[in-house]
């Protein structure tokens, strides 16, 4: 199993919904960890590690770009996670 660090910035229309905490372990087989978020009424920052098979980690990550979220990885040198 692989693990990847990503921020994700969601807009305003997505905060309410449960895109990482549910919807990519249901959809996708992986296993999210939020390991720090900043959230507001507009704005919605997210540092979360996604770990499970490289295919349903790469599948997610489209999947949230597809629904909006931007969606950068992070290195091992970045901070925050």
């Amino acid at each position: 199993m692989a693990l990847r660090k990503y921020f994700c910035t969601f807009p305003q229309h997505l905060i309410s919904e449960p895109i990482i905490s549910h919807t990519l372990g249901a959809k996708f087989g992986v296993i999210p960890n939020i390991r720090a978020a900043s959230i507001n009424d507009t704005l919605a920052l997210v540092a979360v590690e996604i770990e499970g098979a490289e295919s349903a980690i790469e599948q997610s990550v489209v999947y949230m770009r597809e629904r909006g979220v931007k969606v950068e990885e992070m290195g091992d040198g970045d901070s925050g996670l």
